[in-house]
């Protein structure tokens, strides 16, 4: 199941997302749950928003084997966490801004985890119990920023976490996908999510030890190796096998 938020006539919506004959289109979600209700829109009739509104956004860096590699970095004895703002939020198409002062801007394609239910120390073995399901999230840096000597500037400006296109809850193993990221069209990353240091049951276990996540809230699982700059005028998308793509332009802040 496919899980959208969407603004339609100036009015915001949360759907499902489901194929028909005649193109996609949104069902209204049924309280509680069960078999989706009536359509409320087609697809091409609506903006797709981010999918979730989180509250908390934990995220693991240097969670891949080929950026360990590519950074000369040892392999960590636990996940190196931090946290973005979710003022960051951006939803698909919407452009990543730029800020004047930043003169290397960087894309990190990611899966996402949509946190379901409240999660606090979360057994790595049921940690699908805690998961609503997952979507495509690009991890923007402000690369100039890192000298602050933490990252709270650097990650959390307006429009640097662009989450979607929607949740896609039907994943029975997120260690089975294939994230690439493309920038203009090229590909820039590409690496299965077996390559992740720490599994996304290792790493809601670890986080959730010490932070109690809430329903909505991200957990972003770190970016493979290619790592790079983005300019106002390129296009990322962020392509995760069996949940779809996130595509954004970058645009100079105003």
């Amino acid at each position: 199941m496919r899980i959208v938020r969407y603004e339609l006539n100036g009015v915001v919506g949360q759907g499902v997302l489901e194929a028909s004959p005649s193109g996609d289109v949104v069902r209204e979600p049924r309280p509680g749950g069960g078999a989706p209700g009536p359509v409320a829109a087609r697809l091409d009739e609506v903006r797709l928003l981010a999918p979730c509104e989180p509250r908390t956004i934990v995220c693991a860096g240097s969670n891949y084997a080929g950026q360990l590699a590519e950074k000369g970095l040892p392999w960590p004895e636990h996940p190196a966490l931090f946290l973005i703002a979710p003022n960051a939020v951006a939803g698909p198409g919407q452009p990543v801004l730029r800020p004047h002062e930043v003169a290397r801007l960087e894309y990190e394609g990611e899966l996402a985890v949509v946190i379901g239910r409240t999660a606090r120390d979360v057994p790595v073995e049921r940690f699908h119990d805690f998961v609503l399901g997952y979507t495509c999230a690009n991890d923007v840096t402000a690369a100039d920023w890192r000298s602050d000597g933490q990252w709270a500037r650097a990650k959390s400006a307006d429009t640097f976490c662009p989450l979607g296109p929607w949740i896609e809850t039907d994943i029975p193993d997120p260690g089975d996908l294939v994230l690439t990221t493309r920038l203009g069209g090229r590909v820039v990353q590409k690496a299965p999510t077996r390559e992740m240091v720490f599994g996304v049951g290792q790493l809601l276990a670890y986080v959730t030890r010490w932070i109690t996540l809430q329903p909505g809230d991200v957990l972003l699982t770190g970016s493979p190796s290619g790592v790079g700059p983005m300019v106002p005028g390129d296009v990322v998308d962020v392509e995760i096998s069996r949940i779809g793509t996130l595509r954004n332009p970058v645009a100079a802040r105003p």
